[in-house]
């Protein structure tokens, strides 16, 4: 499976109302949240890509700046104009 398609699994795993960071979908798989960036601009708009947020809750400025507006009307809890990131992080799995 290719980094595209693992990154591409766990982005459409994301439930509404809920985020992952970079970082946390890199940590999932093994990957640097650089290589999870660049993943992400080769998916398609089927994937629910404004689930993905920078590790301090700003949405991703893509797509004409609408992650905003796609996450409120998921119900995805923002304080301002990021990410409440207590509220609306999905655990990622222990590396212990």
């Amino acid at each position: 499976m290719s980094i595209v398609d693992e990154v591409r699994a766990v982005v459409a795993a994301i439930p509404p109302g809920r985020v992952m960071s970079y970082g946390d979908i890199a940590a999932r798989i093994g990957a640097g949240p650089r290589q999870v960036g660049r993943a992400m601009t080769l998916l398609d708009d089927a994937v629910p890509w404004w689930r993905v947020v920078h590790a301090d809750g700003t949405p991703a400025t893509c797509h004409g700046g609408t992650a905003p507006a796609l996450l409120r009307a998921e119900g995805t809890p923002l304080t301002r104009t990021r990410v409440d990131m207590l509220r609306a992080r999905l655990p990622c799995p222990s590396t212990t």
